[in-house]
């Protein structure tokens, strides 16, 4: 299988960027191929231009999303790993699934009362992290409202299957390695447990 690991945070040493990295390197390790996205090391513009909008009078997408749909098109998992900023994704993110996932690749003109969807038999997984301790954001809501806005309704419109959101809490600066080292484990289990691959 390919994975599209789409990543967002401005630190390359990041504990997003070591997520997003053990995945790949899970991946690989069993023989999967992975695209590894990196948006900020990309430099990425994540803001939707005039004429990418779809409109009677025609669109087009920029050469830059040309670029990444051409480098994520034939993934069959698409891995989403960032901080919830404010309980959202972080704009550079959101851009990137604005201008990508728009028409023409996540969903096409509509047919039968709604949009047709084009990545049907594709799956998606979103890896994010909070400073505050999971528990509580799930107490607020906050998970549960990520998972409905972002994960839910961007699976409806481009006919994905989702096969989690997980959200690692108590993300500080300074945390202890085999703290890490605990959450990177849970990552490789989750692959083995998604794709029935013991590590």
């Amino acid at each position: 299988m390919k994975h599209a690991v789409i990543v967002a945070h401005p630190r390359v040493d990041s504990f997003t960027m070591t997520t997003a990295r053990t995945w790949q390197s899970t991946a690989e390790a069993a023989g999967h191929t992975v695209e590894m996205r990196d948006l900020y090391r990309l430099n990425f513009d994540p803001r939707l231009r005039d004429g990418e909008i779809p409109r009677p009078s025609g669109f087009a997408p920029a050469d830059d999303v040309k670029r990444e749909r051409h480098a994520i098109g034939d993934a069959d998992v698409f891995v989403f790993v960032y901080p919830l900023w404010f309980y959202a994704p972080p704009a550079m993110l959101k851009g990137y699934v604005d201008r990508v996932f728009g028409m023409g690749f996540g969903y096409g003109p509509q047919q039968h009362g709604g949009n047709s969807t084009l990545l049907d038999g594709k799956k998606l997984l979103s890896f994010t992290s909070s400073g505050a301790p999971t528990s509580w954001v799930e107490d607020q809501g906050d998970l549960a409202a990520i998972r409905r806005l972002f994960d839910s309704h961007m699976a409806k419109v481009c006919g994905l299957e989702v096969l989690d959101h997980i959200n690692f809490g108590g993300i500080v600066p300074n945390m202890r390695p085999d703290a890490i080292e605990r959450y990177q484990q849970s990552v490789r289990a989750t692959f083995a447990t998604l794709f029935h691959t013991l590590q």
